[in-house]
């Protein structure tokens, strides 16, 4: 008997292993979960849409801007009047 006869024999002998995926209640708890999960998704995006700005409003930006340094007067004229 050669080693590939024996190999043959042994390998019908072993059963199957079935997939851990055909497990029907692996199958059945994977949908559950992701049912729960789109079903958050779907109520989470539905909630942001709702708190969404109305179109068309009016948007005010408040900022504070910081006042730049003014160079020195080259010269300075002073203006005199008189009634």
């Amino acid at each position: 008997m050669s080693l590939d006869e024996s190999r043959r024999r042994i390998e019908r002998r072993r059963p199957r292993r079935r997939s851990v995926w055909q497990s029907p209640v692996l199958r059945f708890a994977l949908g559950v979960v992701a049912a729960v999960f789109l079903l958050l998704l779907g109520i989470s995006v539905g909630r942001a849409l709702e708190d969404g700005p109305e179109p068309g409003g009016t948007q005010t930006n408040v900022r504070t801007i910081a006042p730049e340094q003014l160079p020195p007067a080259a010269r300075t004229v002073t203006i005199t009047v008189t009634d």
